[in-house]
């Protein structure tokens, strides 16, 4: 049984907040990465939720480098 998909707006938006990043950052970022990962998935379920911690990691390292 797949998993329903999250809301992409919600995903974003809880990014944003957690990264203190722009929306329009986190959509793209999100949108990119999701994309690279549908390219070669055989599973579809959780991809989403990997695309999410990838962006998720991927601005908390630079927000890191910067401090």
């Amino acid at each position: 049984m797949s998993q329903p998909e999250p809301r992409v707006d919600e995903v974003v938006r809880s990014i944003a907040e957690e990264t203190d990043t722009p929306t329009e950052t986190v959509s793209r970022m999100y949108a990119d990465t999701l994309a690279v990962y549908r390219q070669d998935a055989r599973v579809f379920d959780y991809v989403p939720l990997f695309a999410a911690k990838k962006v998720r990691d991927q601005l908390r390292d630079a927000s890191r480098r910067r401090h």
